[in-house]
C-alpha cells in the first residue's frame, strides 16, 4: 500500500499526503484481516520486495 505521487504537472495532483504512523495503523489493520505479509509505506511500489515475499508465501 503506497502514496500516489504525482508524476508530473500534467497528472491528477495529491489529494492528500499520509504520515507514515497512518501507513502503520492501514498495515497493522491488514495484518488484523489475516494478511501475512503487507508492505506499507509512503514509497511503497507494488513490486515492493515483491520476490522476497513470494519466496515467503512458497515456503
Amino acid at each position: 500500500i503506497g502514496q500516489y505521487l504525482q508524476p508530473s504537472p500534467e497528472s491528477l495532483p495529491v489529494e492528500r499526503y499520509l504520515p507514515p504512523e497512518e501507513f502503520d495503523e492501514i498495515g497493522d489493520y491488514c495484518r488484523g484481516l489475516g494478511f501475512s505479509l503487507v508492505a506499507s509505506g509512503p514509497f511503497v511500489r507494488s513490486s515492493y520486495h515483491a520476490g522476497e515475499m513470494a519466496g515467503t508465501v512458497k515456503q
